[in-house]
């Protein structure tokens, strides 16, 4: 198995799954079981795909499953964040940027990898 734990976007995405371990628990007891338990899950989820997509040897479809649950995390957020489960904005805001992040490495990586394979 390829090693993973040394690239930029496997450390973003596990700091926002941490993240969103612990702002979860702060979550009022219908949110924490409801939304942040997908919230959870889906950061889980994004983690677990960078892992696949760095194993992978056609990366590309990988990183588009990546780029989708990336997606899914981002509408998790703002759905929370319309519902009020962070408790203050700062909170929202900080989760958000962490996501970002890793889309933003995801997109590089994607472009990269569509990159080598058009050259080849």
């Amino acid at each position: 198995m390829a090693r993973y734990e040394h690239l930029p976007i496997y450390k973003a995405a596990l700091d926002a799954a941490v993240h969103f371990e612990k702002v979860v628990a702060g979550f009022s007891r219908y949110h924490k079981y409801t939304l942040g338990t997908e919230l959870r899950n889906a950061s889980r989820a994004v983690v677990e795909q960078v892992i696949r997509a760095n194993a992978a040897r056609n990366r590309s479809p990988e990183l588009i499953r990546l780029r989708d649950s990336l997606e899914r995390v981002l509408v998790l957020l703002r759905l929370a964040k319309e519902v009020k489960a962070f408790k203050s904005f700062q909170a929202y805001q900080h989760a958000a940027e962490l996501v970002v992040t890793v889309c933003r490495q995801n997109e590089g990586w994607l472009r990269s990898v569509d990159k080598a394979v058009n050259a080849s």
